[in-house]
């Protein structure tokens, strides 16, 4: 299992990664993520909204949170990269969420998506029009799915 180091300076946000996610939603959705590629990783890690990603484990394990989604999920690093992404719903969403992330694997991504998560404190917050789409990278090798989302509200 690959984990990335935490986005900072000297890994470039983890620039890597966030070229695949942002290659991969251009790709699937016809525009891009931020309309400037200039510092795209950190002003990415910066941005004012959620940005997240998970691997293909059978059980995703989340591997990438811009600082917005670690603040709003209330996680570290090292808490993000070893929490199952079904764990940011609340286990009587997770069916829910699971027909969305099926919905994402067949489709290539979703635009309107809208839920309730929970925080690691056990806040919850609904969230509305995310979108969320497949991670391939160049060889179109399936890597997982990201999602992003600046619509949220504390319930």
């Amino acid at each position: 299992m690959n984990y990335f180091p935490p986005p900072s300076p000297e890994n470039n946000y983890l620039s890597n990664h966030i070229a695949l996610i942002s290659q991969s939603f251009q790709n699937l959705l016809g525009y891009p993520l931020l309309p400037d590629t200039d510092n795209l990783a950190k002003r990415l890690y910066n941005a004012p909204f959620v940005l997240l990603s998970h691997n293909t484990d059978s059980d995703p394990i989340f591997n990438y949170a811009n600082a917005q989604g670690l603040q709003l999920f209330e996680l570290n690093w090292q808490q993000l990269i070893t929490l199952p992404s079904r764990a940011s719903a609340e286990p009587i969403n997770q069916a829910a969420r699971a027909e969305l992330m099926h919905q994402v694997t067949t489709r290539g991504f979703i635009t309107d998506y809208q839920g309730v998560r929970i925080s690691s404190t056990g806040k919850r917050f609904a969230i509305r029009n995310a979108i969320v789409w497949n991670l391939t990278d160049s060889s179109g090798v399936y890597q997982g799915q990201a999602a992003c989302f600046s619509d949220w509200t504390a319930l």
